[in-house]
Formats: structure tokens, sequence, C-alpha cells
């Protein structure tokens, strides 16, 4: 069950709810969600006069249907925000637990962009039983005093509101926990039904506005037909539209129209576009910092009503390839597993291995490539390897590395002049993280690639890192330190890219150069990591690292009770593939004039692998807690048959001299 919840929280990310935000200084402001103090005392012990409204079927449900209920749930919900479609199954299941001791639940949707068919295939999605009623006009909502979605009102026998807020404190702003640690929603229930008065009446509210009817100003200068939609354009609707990653589309006005509110809250805290990078340090490509003439725009609309404007002034819809994020359809499609994989329920998934051939008869050149999850739900990464066949049955990650697909990173040519290489008859391998979600669900992604023309080429794209796997992060360690040093630059090469890598526990990561005099200069600074939303930092315009020059990563560990997303600050923390395990991974793109790189190549397959050396990496690979020693639970699995085969003195553990004793005898 530990890694049920990791891919949810990226889904929380794209319904712009964020930890933190970076300040234009490079400083770090938390992000608190939105409590609506002044409203608590007028909500509570509101009564609730009778209404009518009708549900998505057309059918009026009126408040005093439900005159032999205790107590009433009212549920203010919408069908794209990702907090409501995570309550969704959780409202579902308390309303069938609760109906036979007289609760009844109400679901409210007053978002001018969610529609009659949306709400039913919400609730269909979701099993909900219960009636979802649609408040036109938002009426309903008003008087209750409602602010977004999801929030809970619960009513007891005389229609007071006793309990206004959340459901639970699972999902919160920038965190998802592997359980709620607080049930509201539940705890109030079942004190109004014992008769006792809600120890806990309000909560923060957080989720996402609701999607109210406005009345726009008439001479509006800033309009959604001459310049939102044009900012949403080049802004927004590359994630926000049909079938890309963020949860709902921003590309036509009845659907923006809604979120304006929502829009204005993420742009002015800096939650979205989502950027983590300190602006002191580093020029990107793919930089997605909002001007400050932009915020104001965007702010004007709001205030101004939202207007559509002149229809004859909307730009042209931007043209996407079908499918892909890709420039053109690819050279190459391939499915990355032969048939749909089955992701179970619950439960830890380790992480799956598939490898397809792709039959490459000659030496080919990537100029881009992109992974295409088959169901985002339970696709929390995926990354590619290049490897020759004789290497295939050994290979569990390591060199070779081609392209990934984790949450943010987004698929982009390389410079012109470069590529990467994949030699003839190569395979392709992929390691595949699963995360459960509650039902079972299959997964058949794919890979795309586009090849350049070698003559085009002048220099080859390698990626390459500073690793520290040896980590020992503290229980309750607040900021803790590690560090990482790539091997030195053998030639001058040109840096294009960085990508820092961490999970749960990462708070912060910083890139430098450290050239052959020892001096240091700072290429990124990231005070803010986000394991839910990675990104590939790419630089404007190469960085020449000259020879002798070596990239120093440092890296902060939060493991205490203050990062809401770890999941248990009083363990020690060492490094593993899992989310609740960490790492430390600076990677970054090189480029290598070709002539050097094909040198290097024939070079190395010239060379005779270094097998002792290989078992001592495999070795220090395995051993978990670093103690010099592999126990059972750290042997692999596969060779298990031949561990009391290995250990000569009985002891229970293997040294690197009976491990090597045992693989001498084997080859005999």
């Amino acid at each position: 069950m530990k890694n049920k919840s990791w891919m949810i929280a990226a889904l929380v990310l794209c319904g712009l709810l964020v930890t933190s935000i970076v300040m234009p200084w490079g400083q770090v402001k938390p992000v608190q969600a939105t409590v609506q103090k002044k409203e608590t005392t007028h909500v509570l012990g509101r009564h609730v006069d009778e209404f009518t409204l009708q549900d998505y079927r057309g059918k009026k449900h009126s408040l005093s249907d439900f005159k032999s209920s205790k107590v009433i749930v009212i549920a203010v919900l919408g069908t794209e925000c990702p907090l409501a479609k995570l309550y969704g199954p959780r409202l579902a299941l308390l309303a069938k637990q609760y109906r036979q001791q007289g609760v009844a639940f109400l679901g409210i949707n007053a978002n001018v962009q969610d529609s009659i068919t949306e709400i039913a295939a919400y609730a269909r999605i979701h099993k909900i039983k219960f009636p979802i009623l649609k408040d036109v006009g938002n009426k309903i909502v008003d008087r209750l005093g409602a602010h977004r979605t999801p929030e809970i009102f619960i009513l007891d026998e005389r229609r007071n509101i006793r309990y206004w807020g959340r459901v639970d404190d699972q999902y919160g702003v920038g965190y998802v926990r592997e359980k709620p640690v607080t049930n509201y929603l539940r705890n109030a229930i079942n004190q109004l039904l014992a008769g006792k008065d809600v120890t806990t009446a309000s909560t923060e509210l957080v989720g996402c506005h609701i999607g109210r009817v406005r009345t726009p100003k008439a001479n509006a200068t800033v309009t959604y037909a001459n310049q939102i939609s044009r900012l949403l354009q080049n802004r927004c609707v590359e994630c926000h539209r049909q079938g890309e990653i963020a949860p709902f589309a921003l590309s036509d006005y009845e659907e923006v129209v809604g979120w304006a509110e929502m829009i204005e809250e993420v742009v002015l805290e800096q939650r979205m576009p989502p950027w983590h990078a300190n602006p002191k340090h580093g020029k990107f490509q793919n930089d997605r910092l909002l001007t400050s003439e932009e915020k104001k725009m965007i702010s004007q609309w709001v205030a101004d009503g939202a207007p559509l404007g002149d229809v004859t002034q909307l730009p042209a819809p931007k043209k996407y390839l079908s499918g892909w994020q890709l420039p053109r359809k690819p050279d190459a499609e391939f499915f990355i597993q032969k048939k749909p994989f089955r992701v179970a329920a619950e439960g830890e998934i380790k992480y799956q291995w598939f490898t397809v051939d792709p039959k490459f008869t000659e030496d080919k050149w990537l100029q881009a490539a992109e992974i295409q999850p088959g169901n985002r739900a339970v696709v929390h990464h995926i990354l590619a390897f290049i490897r020759m066949p004789k290497n295939m049955k050994s290979f569990r990650g390591g060199g070779g590395y081609l392209a990934g697909y984790v949450p943010g990173l987004r698929a982009t040519p390389y410079l012109k002049g470069m590529a990467k290489f994949i030699p003839a008859g190569a395979h392709l391998a992929f390691q595949v993280h699963y995360t459960p979600i509650g039902s079972e669900q299959l997964d058949q992604s794919k890979i795309g690639l586009i090849f350049a023309d070698k003559k085009e080429i002048t220099h080859e794209v390698m990626t390459t890192q500073a690793l520290q796997n040896r980590l020992d992060i503290k229980p309750n360690a607040k900021n803790q330190r590690v560090e990482a040093i790539s091997k030195s630059a053998t030639i001058d090469v040109q840096l294009l890219s960085m990508m820092p890598h961490m999970h749960l526990r990462g708070k912060s990561f910083r890139y430098e150069t450290v050239d052959a005099n020892g001096n240091t200069e700072i290429l990124l600074d990231v005070p803010a990591y986000d394991f839910n939303w990675q990104t590939a930092y790419k630089l404007r315009q190469p960085k020449t690292l000259p020879s002798g020059t070596r990239v120093h990563c440092i890296a902060h560990y939060d493991n205490s009770e203050d990062n809401l997303n770890n999941p248990d600050p009083t363990q020690l923390v060492h490094w593993g593939d899992q989310t609740w395990e960490e790492m430390m991974i600076g990677y970054f793109d090189i480029a290598v004039p070709v002539a050097i790189s094909k040198a290097g190549r024939e070079s190395k397959a010239k060379k005779k692998p270094n097998s002792s050396k290989k078992l001592k990496q495999l070795f220090v690979f395995y051993d978990k807690n670093k103690d010099g020693k592999l126990s059972k639970a750290e042997f692999p699995e596969k060779l298990a048959k031949y561990f009391d085969q290995a250990d000569s003195d009985n002891s229970g553990d293997l040294t690197l001299q009976e491990v090597e004793a045992v693989i001498k005898l084997l080859k005999r």
C-alpha cells in the first residue's frame, strides 16, 4: 500500500495545487490553503432553508425529501477539479456506510463550465449513487457560503450547519499522505449521531474555486478574444488540452471562464505554470515563468468579469500533432509491452522491465523521442535505455540512457546537428514504475522516435550524471545535505540540459561547475524541488565545459514532520527504487563532436570488461544498509538458491570474497 498515492500527487499538482513557489529572488514562500475565517462565524449554525434542484437526469430533489434523515451531508463538487475527483469515491463509500444510520448525502455542482453530461460521467466513473444536483446560477452555493470544490457542509436534524470544510487531510496543497491523519467528515458525522457537539466544526478549504456566473464589464480593454486566449495558447494549452497531462482543457471560452478565478490565484502565487528554477542562475529555453505584464492582464480580465469580447478577434486554434508532443509524426513507433500489463489494485509493484527489438539493421541518429504512457493514472515513470542483445540478461539500468517519461517532462527535439546514437542491432529496455490507484488497471505504453540524417550530425548527445548512492538520511532531519560530483571532462564538451532527481524527501537541488583550478559557477538552483513535477532544464544556449571540468551537485533532504509528503520521519532512509526510499542523481546532457565519440566507442569495444570491478559495484548496489555484507533479504532473488552455498562460514551474511568464490565455482 505504501506507494499507492504518489501518482495521485501529480494529478493534484496538475490541478493547480503546489506546495511552494519560487519568488523572483530565489527564496521559497510557503503557499497556505485558503482558510475562510471571516465566513466561519455566520456559516456555522446557519439554518439552510428549503430548496429544490434537478439532478443530471432531470429529476427534482428538495431538501424536504430527506426529512427523515438525522444528518444531511452536502458536498459541493466539480467534475474536473483533481481533489473533487480524488474524494468522489470516498464520498460514495461514506454514503453507503452511513445510509442505514439515517445519514443522507447530496452533491451540488454549481460550476458554469460543467455540463449535465459531464456530471453524469463523474457520477458513473466514481460510482456515486447519491443525487448530484445542478445549481444553475450558483444560487444555493451562495446561500450556503460555499467557495471551492470539494467543500462539505453537514446539517443536523434542524437543518443547521454544524460542520464546514474538508473531507479529511490526506490530500492538501502540494502533498499527499499515505492515509488521512484526521477524518474530519467521518468524525463530525459520528459526533452528531451520538448527540455530541462537533469538536472540529470547520477546517481550511482546499480545492478549486467554484466556476461562478459572471457579469462582464462593458467595454473592457482585456478580453478573452483579444488577449487571454493568446496567452493561454502560448503558455497553458500545451498541457491543458484533451488527452494531455493537465486535468482540464483551456482551449475555449466556455471552459476557461469557469476557471477564471482559479487561473488568477495560481498564476499570482506562481504555482502555475510549474517552474521551480531560481531565475538568478541560468537562462533556459523551456522557462515557463509568466511576466508581470501577463499576470496583470489576467487579474484585470478576472476583475472585469472575464469578458469574452469580439469573437472575430479570436486566434486560430493552435495545431498539435494528435497524440504526440513531438513536432511531427514519429518515424518509428513501438509498444513497450507486447500485451497490456495488468496493474493490481493495491500493494507494492516492483519495477517492471520490458524489452523491444526495433530490428534496426543500420545505425540510427535520434533527433527526438517521446514515451507515451498508455494509462497515466498508474504509470509514474518510464525510462528507456539502449542495450546490445548480449548484455540484456544482466541489464537493470545503468548506462545507455535514451529517453524518459516522468511527470512534467516535455518531449522536445535536440538542437540542429545534435542527436543520440543508436547502434544497429541494439534493443530498447524499459523500466516502468506503476502505482496502484485502488482499482485494477491495464497499461500498454509506447515510444515514438524521430530520426535525423546522419550527414547533418556534428555532435553526439550523451546523458551522464553526478550520483550519490551512499545515502543515510537521518530520522527527523530537516535539511540534510548530500553531495555528488561527476567525472572530469577529458575534452571540451557542450552542456545542454540538467534534470535533478530525488524522491519524496527531496527539498532542494543545485548544480555547479568545478573547473580544473577549483573555481565554481552555479548552473541551476532549484530551491523547492518537487518530485511530482520533474523538469529537464534546457539551456537557452549550450554552455562549454572546458576539459577538466566536473559537475558538482548539492541536494538537501527534509525527513521531518514538516515535510507533509514524508512517508515516515522516524526512519533512516537509504538509496532505493521505491518512492519511500531515496535517490540523489543529477542527470545532465552533453554534446560531444561525432569524431571523438566514435573514437571513444571503438576504443571501449577493444577493452576487455573488468569483471572484478563490475562485481564490486553490484555488491555495493545490493548492500542496502552499507554494512559491507549481503543478507538474505539483500541478495538478488534470482540467485537466492546459491546463497547457502556461498555462505561458507555459515554466518548468515555474505562477504564480497564469498560471492567471488561462488561465482568462480559456478563458472567451472
